[in-house]
């Protein structure tokens, strides 16, 4: 598909979601040029043909609009709607058509890399959070003692010492793990993946989380897989009952959630949820891809079992990595997968075949000698610490009525406004003030949560930050509803 093809299937979707409603003037060709990396010749060629559809007109020194015809051109019934009952800020679960997301993604990304942005809807935490330093002399020390074996000798599960940490890992978590059976990966989202590729084919049906973490969206889009959204609570996590009624109603061939500190709301199932959704899914012989990269970083003393504790017939896949604790540059995960262990090891070997050795044995050897555990016990201190800061922003700043998810771990919260407001306007207007935020409907394969944004506090909390949430806060003001409410 050509590029200009792409572009206008992907404002088509908008207009269709109701993202682009009748009236709406589309983006100016030099916006669109800049989001998405195209000459202005390709965007002009993209209006052409949304125009010769019936979908926009052209007003002359004005630019392109949505006409009111547009969605009943493309309109479509809902297909796969599922009862259920939902949380507060949820809906019940759908199925969405193939995902189509990347684009979208790729532009709030590409904003987050950018050092002269205020990084609050990035999905990183500030690299000074982390024993570098440490950790370098734990690389330069092991990479010594290297041998010529080693290079070959751990392909593909990785190295044996490393495997060994993780065990050990998961033994401090509650749990046992048999070393032997883990695999490395270049970080979880390596894991994610092959475990998606291991369980799901194309045209395949996977239940993912509404609002999710985007890049399971993706991997549905490149993999041509269909996503059925089950909705997630802010506070309480996973709708079960939703889920339930979906896996009656759909043939699932695989979930793919995150059961603590979810990305992006922050949400986590309480231990009986989690043993309740295993045995759910145990019933129908669905396989669990779970997410956990951010298990280490709970509030307070004790951490959060994950559904894998709860499983006893190898259908959940664990994923995790480094990359959100110690290493987030040097790209080691691992995944624990149960009865797949195979197919993901066959998988490994046609694709990557291994993680960096030398990256694995500098973690192996900080698990051992650099103290872990004391740098968790900080870093966790220092997220806690920053989420209250920002908490105590969003109050000062923003409308009394948002509503915020309150995290015990992690370092995201979920913000929601009131319906009407466009959090992909404030993502640009932020971005012209140096502000970087995650606008609801990159979490969402139907591209909802118009009124939801992400806030990342993984980062110190200073004068810029403060400044950052005083402009937010006018910045949300100025849009609908909020700009003509009482003061």
């Amino acid at each position: 598909m050509k590029r200009y093809e792409q572009l206008v299937e992907l404002l088509a979707a908008d207009i269709r979601t109701g993202l682009l409603a009748p009236g709406t003037r589309l983006p100016s060709i030099r916006t669109i040029t800049a989001q998405h990396g195209l000459s202005a010749s390709t965007a002009f060629k993209a209006y052409y043909r949304l125009e010769e559809k019936g979908l926009v007109r052209a007003q002359p020194r004005s630019g392109y609009y949505v006409t009111a015809s547009a969605m009943q051109q493309l309109a479509a019934p809902a297909r796969g709607a599922v009862d259920g009952k939902a949380g507060k800020m949820g809906k019940a679960a759908r199925v969405a058509p193939r995902p189509d997301v990347s684009e979208l993604v790729f532009a709030v990304l590409g904003a987050a890399q950018d050092p002269a942005i205020v990084p609050l809807g990035s999905a990183f935490a500030a690299p000074g959070l982390f024993p570098l330093q440490r950790l370098g002399k734990s690389l330069a020390r092991s990479s010594r003692f290297i041998q010529g074996p080693d290079t070959v000798a751990s392909l593909p599960r990785g190295d044996e010492g490393l495997r060994g940490q993780i065990a050990l890992r998961y033994l401090a978590m509650g749990m046992a793990q048999p070393a032997e059976e883990l695999i490395v990966t270049h970080g979880a989202l390596e894991a994610l993946n092959l475990c998606l590729t291991a369980v799901a084919q194309p045209g395949d049906l996977v239940a993912v989380e509404s609002p999710g973490f985007y890049a399971s969206l993706q991997a549905l889009e490149r993999l041509k897989m269909k996503a059925l959204e089950i909705p997630v609570h802010p506070q309480d996590g996973l709708d079960l009952a939703a889920l339930a009624d979906a896996l009656q109603r759909h043939p699932v061939k695989a979930c793919w959630f995150m059961t603590s500190f979810q990305n992006p709301t922050g949400a986590s199932l309480p231990l009986e949820k989690k043993k309740a959704l295993v045995a759910l899914l145990a019933a129908r012989d669905i396989p669990l891809i779970e997410d956990d990269v951010y298990a280490e970083l709970y509030f307070g003393h004790r951490g959060f079992l994950p559904a894998k504790a709860f499983d006893r017939k190898g259908l959940v896949m664990h994923c995790s990595s480094f990359s959100k604790t110690l290493a987030p540059g040097y790209r080691v995960g691992w995944v624990s997968p149960g009865r797949f262990g195979q197919q993901i090891e066959r998988l490994r070997l046609m694709t990557t075949l291994s993680a960096s050795l030398p990256a694995q044995l500098a973690i192996a050897d900080y698990l051992q000698y650099g103290g872990y555990d004391k740098h968790l016990r900080k870093l966790r201190h220092s997220l806690e610490s920053q989420l209250s800061s920002l908490l105590a922003a969003i109050a000062r700043h923003f409308p009394a009525d948002v509503r915020v998810s309150r995290p015990a771990g992690g370092y995201f919260v979920w913000v929601e406004f009131a319906e009407g407001f466009d959090a992909l306007a404030l993502h640009q207007a932020a971005l012209e003030h140096g502000i970087g935020v995650a606008p609801g409907p990159v979490f969402s394969a139907r591209r909802n949560f118009r009124h939801c944004v992400r806030l990342n506090y993984g980062h110190p909390w200073s004068d810029r930050f403060e400044a950052a949430m005083q402009t937010l806060g006018m910045l949300v003001r100025q849009q609908s509803p909020y700009a003509d409410a009482p003061r």
